[in-house]
């Protein structure tokens, strides 16, 4: 299994430190850094900014939303990073939620599975580019001849060639369908709150991607990249702290992102087996009373969720995770020395 530093997005400012953390990673083997976006700071900027200063790590999305850029646009995004690092983007995208993609994007939200079809075969012919890029899709129809069109639109090619035409293309998705189609179309899966106890619920809806016909990759060489907060501590008080810090977190992803009737985030929660506690926790959030929200989240879902505990312990959490066929292991980490420290306790 190998290790990715996961930078996630920004708060109000850029986030300090950041150079220092990946050169760190590049220095102690870390396989990839990774870098998300909401609805601030973008998913590649930051990959060109910090990666420009690497050699061998890995540049990825996880995720780029699709509503915010049209498919040809993601594409050359890719290809160009994809050149400039010399072949080593992974290009994470996620259909995000209506909140975000109505509410941000001003683009509909709507049958997000077909969506998400047509975006990574668009893409992908821009890779290959073998034909010029055209799309029947109703979602994307290339080229577009609807309401405005001037009639003038032709199918193009890309001016560049890719240095990749099999650039990976990793997926965020939550539910039975849109992980099945993960597992039929793309090279890897990015989950939301996957953990060891969690992991038997996903198998079926990974092999029903896997066999169906013109499947892109089989259970060996699919990819599945999971995010975690790990942390050695001292002993059970240092980690009661660190649960602790983490509990609003989960909170608002449980009961605060999207409306109460498509918040996807709550929705992992109730297949996890946590259906009262979710529905409690969203109807306190809802309501303003973050606090009472927050408290009611159990210690043993942040202990399940992420990996906190002594030296011993980390290393043994952690092989469970890769025994249920994690790959990568996205990790929050906070310094440079603590990216030195796990990368010796877990080479």
């Amino acid at each position: 299994m190998k290790l990715g530093l996961q930078l996630g997005y920004w708060g109000a400012q850029p986030p300090a430190g950041v150079g220092e953390l990946v050169a760190a990673a590049e220095e102690s083997g870390f396989d990839a850094i990774f870098t998300a976006e909401a609805w601030g700071s973008d998913a590649f900027t930051p990959l060109a900014w910090w990666g420009r200063e690497t050699s061998r790590l890995r540049l990825g999305t996880s995720i780029v939303q699709m509503s915010g850029r049209t498919p040809t646009s993601i594409a050359m995004h890719a290809l160009t990073l994809d050149h400039l690092s010399g072949g080593r983007v992974v290009l994470g995208m996620g259909v995000s939620g209506p909140q975000v993609v109505e509410g941000w994007y001003g683009q509909p939200f709507e049958k997000p599975l077909a969506r998400t079809r047509e975006v990574v075969d668009i893409i992908r012919q821009v890779l290959a580019r073998e034909e010029k890029v055209t799309n029947d899709g109703p979602h994307y129809p290339l080229p577009y001849a609807g309401p405005g069109a001037v009639g003038l639109g032709k199918p193009l090619k890309s001016i560049v060639h890719p240095l990749r035409s099999d650039l990976p293309i990793w997926l965020g998705a939550e539910g039975p369908k849109n992980v099945a189609q993960t597992a039929e179309i793309a090279d890897g899966w990015i989950p939301i709150f996957y953990t060891p106890k969690s992991a038997g619920m996903y198998q079926p809806w990974l092999d029903e991607g896997f066999a169906r016909p013109g499947a892109r990759r089989t259970r060996a060489d699919f990819e599945i990249a999971a995010t975690c907060h790990l942390q050695v501590v001292a002993d059970a008080a240092e980690k009661q702290l660190v649960v602790d810090a983490i509990k609003p977190s989960i909170s608002l992803y449980m009961g605060g992102m999207g409306a109460k009737e498509a918040n996807f985030h709550n929705q992992v929660f109730v297949r996890m087996g946590y259906e009262d506690l979710a529905a409690e926790v969203q109807e306190l959030y809802l309501n303003g009373e973050k606090d009472r929200a927050t408290a009611l989240v159990p210690d043993e879902l942040v202990d399940d969720m992420h990996i906190i505990g002594t030296a011993g312990e980390v290393k043994e959490r952690v092989a469970q995770w890769e025994e249920t066929g994690v790959t990568t292991l996205l990790l929050s980490l906070r310094s440079p020395d603590e990216v030195r420290t796990i990368a010796e306790l877990l080479a």
